[in-house]
């Protein structure tokens, strides 16, 4: 298989008023397409800093990152907005979903910052059309008109899913997917995640919980900032 990302070298320090706190301390990763990663730690390990770097939220102090061979060191701002918007899809712990709008609205809301005004009307009709069909398969189709305060938990964090998979990106990154749900209501966002996996879709998924790491192909562990 293809490597799709990897790592090499990351640092990331952060300062803390008068002192400095090493948060990653030369670490090095690699994940092939098709994969579902796994990265287990406690909390201060590095795990979600990591995820942030590897999807461009954040800028190592040192090291590189590369997708399909490419330092994304080297994009320049236009290629990173558009490695951040259409490479790579992103699911948050707390969903980040805006209560404003409606679900639908949500899940289209990375489509329209992709296309832009012009673009968007060009492009509206397929997209929506791909909008419905991902909260059809995640059983939202119900619910398109509700604004997230009306949904549960778990209807919120697959309504993120579909957010984050508008733009078919290659890269599906997960911050804590499951960790401000229930056991049984996170065991339904796993599974999810794994039928994606299965279709083909590379997952990288942070969490602290062992037993959720052990849905992934591969677990990778963090400790004090390496791999351990």
């Amino acid at each position: 298989m293809d490597t799709i990302i990897s790592a090499t070298g990351i640092c990331k320090t952060y300062k803390l008023g008068q002192s400095t706190l090493e948060v990653l301390k030369g670490l090095d990763l690699s994940v092939n397409e098709g994969e579902f990663v796994a990265i287990v730690g406690a909390s201060g390990s590095g795990k979600s800093t990591l995820l942030h770097i590897l999807g461009a939220l954040d800028k190592a102090d040192a090291g590189n990152v590369r997708y399909k061979q490419r330092d994304i060191a080297s994009f320049s701002q236009k290629k990173l907005n558009l490695y951040r918007n259409g490479s790579v899809g992103f699911v948050f712990q707390f969903y980040h979903l805006l209560d404003e709008l409606n679900v639908l609205e949500n899940v289209l809301l990375p489509a329209m910052a992709k296309h832009g005004t012009i673009g968007w009307f060009s492009h509206k009709k397929s997209i929506k059309a791909r909008a419905m069909e991902l909260l059809h398969r995640f059983g939202l189709a119900d619910r398109i008109k509700h604004r997230p305060y009306q949904l549960s938990g778990g209807e919120r964090q697959r309504v993120a899913i579909a957010r984050a998979l508008i733009n078919q990106p290659k890269l599906l990154l997960a911050d804590e997917p499951t960790g401000n749900l229930d056991s049984e209501t996170g065991n339904g966002i796993l599974k999810v995640l794994e039928q994606l996996n299965g279709d083909g879709q590379t997952v990288i998924m942070v969490t602290h919980d062992d037993n959720i790491a052990s849905r992934g192909h591969k677990i990778i562990r963090l400790a004090d900032g390496k791999i351990v």
